[in-house]
């Protein structure tokens, strides 16, 4: 089967390898789409702690079940995967926080992953799709299911106005979700100029970062006073140094980022206005089920779909994510 494999710091490749064995409790998934995710550009820039040359990429995949032994799957089903990997043995999976395992793994980091014509999966992570839903559709299922853990987290309210730093996928993801949730007030912080011009085509309100004062412009939102919740999906240094600044008095911020180095955030600042401030990593595996309802239900997701490629146009897929182009959520046909 032909599969997208991490071979070094910038260095992927396309290459032939066995289609997995099956084994008790996991069932075999023919991918049909596998979307690049933000994970996988720090694996590809050489910068991921676990991932290892020779892992197969991939988490965020849709296809169907190959496996005719699974307990109440068919064979044929549209499916999606649940990629997280606990251990069930650590005293936070035991208290029943399995997202956040002490030693938590996912498929396409720890263990080969979906951008391959096949996939083995643990029984209990896949999920059928609605039968009339697009697997490309199926595959943007996981970054929503990001968006749906951010925004519970953030103990989102009727009413509130919200900031997002980073119009990418994570961003978007989050904006689509909170615009579904009632919320009518979403403003996206954004240096890309081709993605601003993305992001007005969904009817948010934009700040370009690039002129004039963010922190004025921020808190213009909610009559000066800047916004009920604010989530950074940028994770860069310039951003982490002005939340505190650009959320309102009580307000609350979510760093949904993944921050590669230590960085500036201004906690005296936070204490003066009482914000409060909630990381989240994943989801659990109720809000991926939230989410496969809510991207069924959703058709502005699609519209994060920006890139759809073949397999053997593999380089082309991370370059397009590394080089500042209008590219959001790109993919792979894998069937």
């Amino acid at each position: 089967m032909k599969v997208i494999v991490y071979k070094g710091k910038e260095q992927i490749a396309l290459e032939d390898k066995p289609i997995p064995t099956e084994k008790e409790g996991w069932s075999l998934i023919k991918i049909a789409n596998a979307g690049i995710c933000g994970s996988d550009l720090n694996i590809y820039a050489g910068t991921h702690p676990r991932a290892k040359a020779g892992l197969t990429l991939g988490h965020e995949f849709a296809g169907y079940m190959e496996s005719s032994n699974h307990p109440t799957i068919a064979k044929g089903k549209k499916v999606c995967v649940y990629p997280l990997l606990s251990c069930g043995k650590c005293s936070t999976c035991k208290s029943g926080k399995w997202y956040i395992c002490e030693t938590l793994g996912l498929l396409g980091i720890d263990l080969d992953g979906g951008m391959a014509e096949y996939v083995l999966c643990p029984d209990e992570a896949i999920l059928p799709l609605p039968d009339d839903m697009s697997l490309e559709l199926g595959a943007v299922v996981e970054p929503v299911a990001v968006a749906v853990h951010s925004i519970r987290k953030g103990a989102y309210q009727a009413g509130d106005t919200a900031l997002i730093f980073g119009g990418g996928t994570i961003g978007l993801c989050i904006a689509i979700a909170l615009q579904h949730y009632g919320c009518t007030d979403i403003t996206i912080a954004e240096a890309n100029p081709l993605r601003i011009n993305k992001i007005k085509e969904f009817g948010f309100k934009v700040i370009d970062v690039t002129k004039g004062d963010v922190i004025e412009e921020a808190r213009k939102i909610n009559n000066n006073i800047g916004a009920d919740i604010v989530f950074d999906c940028a994770g860069h240094p310039s951003v982490a140094s002005i939340l505190t600044e650009t959320t309102k008095v009580g307000g609350r911020i979510v760093l949904v980022a993944a921050y590669k180095h230590k960085t500036e955030l201004n906690l005296g600042q936070g204490m003066f206005r009482e914000v409060s401030i909630q990381f989240v990593r994943v989801y659990q595996l109720e809000e991926f089920k939230i989410a496969v309802d809510l991207t069924y239900n959703c058709n502005d997701f699609k519209k994060i779909i920006t890139h759809q490629l073949p397999v053997d146009k593999y380089q082309e897929g991370f370059d397009l994510l590394t080089t500042g182009t209008d590219a959001i959520k790109v993919m792979y046909h894998l069937s």
